[in-house]
């Protein structure tokens, strides 16, 4: 077990071996603290992005322009989570897919990760630290002080084209969920 803000927690179920420095294909998951809506808000199966959900789209499109390394595919920003699918490529190298090897990838879901400052530089923890870092300051700045992520985020690695197709319909179809999948917490605009 390791600690985490001075309480135990169980072990991560992050691929021991896996080096998420690794070019890759990632689908993440981000949310908000408490699963508060700060983002928008659904209305006929379509996501109607407020003030705040435009800075976590700006942000979240300009990764791509701060990190040589990155790519983006898919992604839906919702009332309070954003999906994504995160690719670390080898500097800048096009990227058409996952290139999938089942012997590294067997059984590899991950679930959350703490975002720390001794992450490596360009990992997908640091990629996804700062994203949430630079998305806080400038709402804050809007004056929603209150606004805060929930401390870690979900992650899985893709292993092959298969279930890559599955999180891109996942992604896309997610708004059209909303209702029934939603929680009942207040709307923050």
């Amino acid at each position: 077990m390791t600690l985490f803000k001075n309480t135990f927690r169980i072990e991560t179920a992050r691929h021991k071996d896996w080096d998420y420095t690794n070019p890759w294909w990632y689908y993440i998951t981000i949310n908000t603290k408490d699963h508060v809506q700060w983002f928008g808000t659904i209305s006929k199966g379509e996501m109607q992005l407020n003030k705040i959900g435009k800075i976590i789209e700006e942000e979240w499109l300009r990764t791509i322009n701060v990190r040589n390394n990155v790519d983006l595919d898919y992604y839906v920003i919702m009332p309070n989570h954003i999906h994504g699918i995160l690719i670390i490529t080898p500097d800048v190298v096009e990227t058409t897919g996952p290139v999938v090897s089942n012997k590294i990838l067997q059984n590899t879901e991950t679930t959350h990760r703490v975002v720390s400052t001794t992450l490596k530089p360009n990992s997908l923890g640091s990629i996804i630290g700062q994203f949430k870092s630079v998305c806080s300051k400038q709402i804050h700045a809007t004056g929603k002080n209150n606004f805060a992520w929930q401390s870690r985020f979900y992650d899985r690695i893709i292993r092959n084209e298969k279930e890559l197709l599955k999180i891109r319909k996942y992604i896309l179809d997610n708004p059209l969920k909303w209702e029934i999948e939603k929680d009942n917490h207040e709307y923050q605009e």
